[in-house]
């Protein structure tokens, strides 16, 4: 039996990660935003039973299938896959992961709640759980995600916010082996030409100059809105045709 429960009281649409929710857990009550993950995380169960049971989350399940889509009909595709998790949060992701084949995930997120939530609920889904700044990784986590030859990356529900900056997500894609997979999700506005976030600039660019090679996109519902109405994303799945230089990351800084 959950020991926590929530009401959704904002009836006006608000941006996304700004939105309210009301939480009472332990007979405290208290105000969060929707993108207040640490403080969500440290509730058991509530991560799910707001983003995946109330506002009907999809997004690893989308995601993972578009990846597993594309690796099987590919056949010179690597029989041991190797994942690299990106803003890899309490573990749902590696979860899905693990279901459509991949032998080893590794995680990386910016928050400890994360990887406390990971052990707590998902233990033994990641063979490795890394707490680090992808713009500023230190060198021997770096060395240790290289020794595991990882030849996916995937990012689900993190980018265009300031979880992980298009620099951070150039960083991740050049850990990944030659001709690896690519898998991510991003709310459609952020494809958009232009748009501050820089995310339609960076994977415009990386595709015009073979950096990388969409194989597969497909737009769908992430979640609701706390108003009911859609919130729709892109998922993408792509290949690693070149690493990204140190010079082209330096647009993104």
């Amino acid at each position: 039996m959950k020991d926590f429960s929530f009401v959704l009281p904002q009836v006006d649409k608000a941006d996304q990660g700004k939105e309210k929710i009301i939480v009472t857990y332990k007979g405290e009550t208290r105000e969060l935003l929707t993108h207040d993950y640490g403080e969500i995380y440290k509730i058991p169960g509530l991560y799910e039973n707001l983003f995946y049971d109330t506002l009907a989350c999809q997004s690893p399940q989308v995601v993972c299938g578009l990846l597993e889509k594309a690796m099987n009909g590919n056949a010179s595709n690597s029989q041991d896959r190797v994942a690299l998790d990106v803003g890899a949060g309490n573990g749902m992701v590696g979860e899905e992961l693990a279901k459509i084949g991949f032998n080893t995930i590794i995680g990386v997120d910016i928050i400890e709640e994360a990887v406390e939530a990971t052990l707590r609920d998902r233990p033994g889904i990641y063979d490795e759980y890394f707490i680090e700044d992808l713009t500023d990784l230190p060198e021997k986590v770096e060395q240790k995600i290289l020794e595991k030859d990882p030849n996916c990356m995937s990012i689900v529900a993190a980018l265009g916010f300031d979880d992980i900056p298009p620099e951070a997500f150039a960083s991740a894609y050049n850990l990944i082996s030659e001709d690896g997979w690519i898998a991510f999700n991003i709310k459609d506005e952020f494809l958009q030409d232009n748009h501050p976030s820089g995310f339609s600039k960076l994977i415009d660019e990386m595709v015009a100059s073979d950096i990388m090679e969409i194989v597969e996109k497909e737009r769908y519902q992430h979640r609701l809105c706390l108003d009911g109405t859609p919130l729709n994303y892109y998922a993408v799945v792509g290949r690693k045709q070149e690493p990204v230089s140190d010079t082209f990351i330096a647009q993104y800084q």
